[in-house]
């Protein structure tokens, strides 16, 4: 069987994986670099479980050919939060806030967050719901993540 080699920047850091055939960028992630944060929940892009961000956009990391994802990527996992100003904030905010509870569903929620928080600094709720459109939660509901996402945006760095 051969393998497709990747050097992607997965939270400011290099690194270089060997893919067999098929495997998706959250089995990539997961088991080739230990990030285990990404979760799967349904495996088949409708929960949001397993959303990070590649090249800044919002992906549901269930649904992408790892071996698609070209050299250079740029990806972000929950785990690269902790190395941002605005990913502390929002997580911050969510415990605040009340918006976790399981756990579950945080790592997609958060991931969604922080990309609508970069693209802008005053999200309405009618922006928050859409920007987590793609993002299932059955324990918190979504009125405690809308208020998380806006005390964040009210502490959110400048740029």
């Amino acid at each position: 069987m051969s393998t497709v080699k990747r050097t992607w920047v997965v939270n400011g850091e290099r690194w270089t994986v060997d893919l067999p055939p098929g495997r998706r960028l959250l089995d990539a992630l997961r088991n080739d670099l230990g990030l285990k944060g990404t979760k799967e929940g349904c495996g088949e892009g409708e929960c949001g479980a397993c959303t990070v961000l590649l090249n800044g956009e919002p992906v549901t990391s269930c649904l992408i050919a790892a071996g698609q994802v070209p050299d250079g990527a740029e990806i972000m996992t929950v785990e690269g939060l902790e190395k941002t100003e605005g990913g502390r904030i929002l997580q911050e905010a969510y415990i605040e806030r009340g918006a976790a509870q399981c756990g579950f569903c945080i790592p997609g929620m958060i991931m969604s967050s922080f990309a609508l928080l970069s693209k802008t600094r005053t999200p309405d709720d009618a922006e928050i719901r859409e920007a987590h459109a793609g993002n299932i939660c059955r324990c918190t509901g979504y009125e405690k993540i809308i208020e998380a996402v806006k005390l964040a945006a009210n502490r959110w760095p400048e740029k």
